[in-house]
């Protein structure tokens, strides 16, 4: 067992776009190849060790940039991953304190993608090293869970969205279709949107309403969300 304990930052990147294959938008998260030992060639989560000087989320904000090239705007710590086994090769024990980001598309295509980054679909990965699988899918089921109940959806959209842009998203994160009159009334109902009284136009339907959430809202998990 490892006599010393370090501190690690890594962050979950979400973003939508198309599946290669059915072309339907799903999540995908930017990895990068460890290149050095241990696990050294194996694809991770983006992070690193934290300096003594650096905040956490600092440390997350500049690493995302230093290897993905990535300012998201939302960017929410999400849990503390320290099982004992987590890096039983290493010489120290490392307590990963992780982050999530989400970014729009045109965020997502900001990005550099190189020999040692690239987008994945976040339910195909490859063989992730240490416990990063298990972080990627803890992520995802939070996002599930509170996509339905609170405004994160936002931070694929921007500040203004139609409700079928904001079902799209749901869609995409809860990998399944939804009604859209049964949407409609849920999303009126929560009294967390709120007309903006300007439309959607330009495209081969009627102009949509525009919507934006209610920031005056108190959200129930953990308070206001970071960067919206």
């Amino acid at each position: 067992m490892a006599d010393e304990v370090s501190l690690a930052v890594s962050t979950v990147i979400f973003a939508l776009r198309p599946h290669p294959r059915t072309r339907r938008p799903v999540l995908w998260i930017p990895l990068v190849r460890r290149i050095r030992a241990p696990h050294q060639g194996t694809w991770a989560l983006p992070g690193g060790p934290l300096a003594p000087d650096e905040g956490l989320a600092a440390s997350a904000a500049r690493n995302l940039r230093e290897t993905t090239k990535l300012a998201p705007s939302y960017l929410e710590q999400l849990y503390a991953f320290g099982s004992l086994d987590r890096a039983p090769t290493a010489a120290e024990r490392t307590v990963s304190v992780v982050y999530w980001a989400l970014v729009r598309a045109d965020e997502a295509e900001a990005g550099v993608e190189t020999l040692n980054v690239r987008w994945v679909v976040a339910d195909e990965l490859p063989e992730l090293a240490f416990d990063h699988a298990l972080i990627v899918e803890y992520a995802l089921w939070r996002l599930r869970n509170k996509v339905e109940y609170s405004r994160i959806a936002a931070a694929f959209l921007g500040e203004t969205f139609t409700l079928a842009e904001l079902r799209a998203v749901h869609e995409a994160v809860l990998q399944r279709t939804l009604d859209p009159a049964n949407f409609r009334r849920q999303m009126e109902a929560s009294g967390r949107l709120v007309p903006t009284g300007e439309f959607r136009t330009g495209g081969r339907h009627r102009p949509a309403q525009l919507y934006r959430h209610d920031e005056s809202i108190e959200l129930a998990d953990n308070g206001p969300l970071t960067g919206l």
